[in-house]
């Protein structure tokens, strides 16, 4: 799947203006991560998903957490965090966290939209921002957050069979999650669901 300017208007069309919580499909008997609704207060926060559109493949970044952050540390996720009081919106949140964690600057992502709004067992609301990078890119990671960047070809993505659902105890609780294995790194949690989603949204 290579967004050609035809296709970038099928991705568009994929992607809504929402603030509904996505939940994995309970079908599968999953978990959001690990949590769902288990707190009642949120703190509002944006990640960018990047879309690289390579000679060979199309691709999505993802970073590895630095191992000294309080929240998930050591996980891969997407650039991001909590929204401030000087963003505007969830755009420019995720904008501005991925020029602080990766030097991806603002003038080198095309928004194409974004997936409903995933809340987490930690407290966080977070609105995953779709982008496409543009132009010529020079990533510069901070090592404060980030220990590294990698990316993951989005038809791997899009294949459900490449996912896999663990159970573990959390606070006395077991719960069902979704992992998505690459290369030797695990990608689980709300990177993993926000993936899920993206992949079916994708796949109409």
């Amino acid at each position: 799947m290579r967004p050609s300017k035809m296709r970038l208007e099928v991705l568009r069309s994929r992607f809504v203006q929402t603030t509904t919580p996505f939940c994995i499909d309970k079908r599968d008997g999953s978990n959001c991560d690990l949590g769902l609704l288990e707190t009642e207060e949120f703190t509002a926060a944006a990640v960018l998903i990047p879309i690289f559109d390579r000679p060979k493949a199309t691709t999505i970044l993802l970073t590895q957490r630095a191992e000294n952050l309080r929240y998930h540390a050591g996980q891969v996720s997407f650039p991001g965090g909590r929204m401030e009081a000087s963003d505007s919106d969830s755009v420019d949140t995720a904008l501005r966290e991925a020029e602080e964690e990766i030097g991806l600057m603002r003038c080198n992502v095309e928004v194409l939209g974004r997936l409903n709004t995933y809340q987490t067992g930690t407290g966080f609301s977070i609105a995953p921002i779709i982008g496409l990078v543009v132009g010529d890119v020079r990533l510069e990671t901070n090592p404060f957050e980030v220990s590294d960047v990698f990316e993951v070809p989005i038809n791997y993505v899009l294949d459900s069979r490449n996912y896999q659902i663990e159970t573990a105890e959390f606070s006395g609780v077991r719960r069902q999650f979704y992992v998505l294995p690459y290369e030797g790194r695990r990608i689980w949690g709300a990177t993993a669901g926000m993936l899920v989603n993206l992949s079916r949204r994708l796949s109409g």
